[in-house]
């Protein structure tokens, strides 16, 4: 599988397909060890060799089994990725409920926004613990939509002098908009951007703002959530699917089911298109999508791997369904 170097930082590649693990630290529902160690035993068989995480993702549970699961494997072969902004606090008082964020984990920790220095070198350290790795290769800012000011002016020079030490190499932002990411492209002194849902086959927000503003100055962007949380993830939408972590409305699944149809008189599925739509534009260095189990590793794989003809954009864009075709 390919791989692109990040145009600030060339020691670092990221494959064209990255493999999220968010699912392993059991977003919606619980898995196992074994379902996720085999996600990346499959992912890193097809040659995937970029890997992203967060402490969110299930309170620590996807960085301490994504770190299981690369540990025996060289380690200047792959490249990590985690996030900070969320500092995970014991809160065992709660430990008999579940998480309340969405992740099938007990409430054992409580999850706490800090963006200053200290906050991001305590939370680099706990990954780093939490994984069992000896680095990591690419730190996010995440999710710092109400702490712009804080993760500017405190989270931004921490990263740059960890980067600067060469303890990480490269660094950035995670968000699911696309606004303040251009701002921290345009303003701050950050390597890559990983972009959740804002550029998709249903939403090219990204397209306006972070995409131009990133290739103007050489910063990489990794796409994230290029299902919109899986409403293009089946070759149908069905009646229930989610968009954006709730349920699709309605006029959104109709949509879809209307780029689907276009992308069958092509021979393509609507999640081959999806992931193919993405890739197209050169701003963009990696595509990373989640998996829970060894089968959905090797679904993606076959996924990112289909041909979609050129003139599908076209058609898209002439029936209303896209703005206009995708760079390329």
């Amino acid at each position: 599988m390919s791989a692109r170097a990040l145009p600030r930082r060339p020691a670092v590649r990221l494959t064209e397909l990255g493999l999220g693990a968010s699912q392993g630290g059991n977003l919606y529902r619980a898995t196992t060890d074994e379902d996720f160690a085999a996600a990346v035993d499959t992912a890193w068989e097809a040659g995937i060799r970029y890997y992203d995480t967060a402490p969110h993702y299930g309170l620590g549970l996807s960085e301490r089994r994504l770190g299981a699961a690369l540990r025996h494997r060289p380690r200047d072969e792959y490249v990590v990725s985690t996030k900070v902004g969320r500092l995970l606090v014991p809160s065992p008082e709660d430990a008999h409920l579940r998480d309340p964020d969405g992740f099938d984990v007990p409430a054992s920790h409580r999850r706490v926004w800090d963006f200053s220095r200290g906050g991001v070198r305590r939370s680099l350290e706990a990954s780093l613990d939490r994984t069992g790795l000896d680095r990591i290769d690419v730190v996010y800012l995440h999710d710092p939509d109400d702490h712009w000011e804080q993760a500017a002016s405190e989270a931004v020079p921490a990263l740059v002098e960890l980067r600067d030490q060469g303890v990480v190499g490269a660094i950035g932002a995670g968000m699911n908009q696309s606004a303040m990411l251009a701002r921290f492209v345009r303003e701050a002194d950050i390597d890559v951007v990983m972009c959740a849902g804002r550029y998709t086959l249903l939403d090219q927000d990204a397209a306006a703002d972070l995409l131009p503003a990133a290739e103007s100055r050489g910063v990489a962007v990794v796409i994230a959530g290029v299902y919109n949380s899986g409403l293009l993830s089946r070759d149908r939408p069905p009646a229930d699917a989610r968009y954006d972590y709730q349920r699709a409305p309605g006029e959104l699944i109709e949509r879809a089911r209307r780029i689907a149809a276009v992308c069958e008189t092509y021979g393509v599925t609507l999640p081959q298109a999806a992931l193919a739509f993405v890739r197209r534009h050169p701003a963009v260095v990696s595509t990373v999508v989640g998996v829970r189990d060894g089968s959905q590793a090797a679904e993606a794989v076959r996924r990112s791997a289909a041909v979609v003809p050129d003139d599908l954009w076209d058609a898209l864009a002439a029936a209303g369904l896209l703005a206009a075709p995708p760079p390329g």
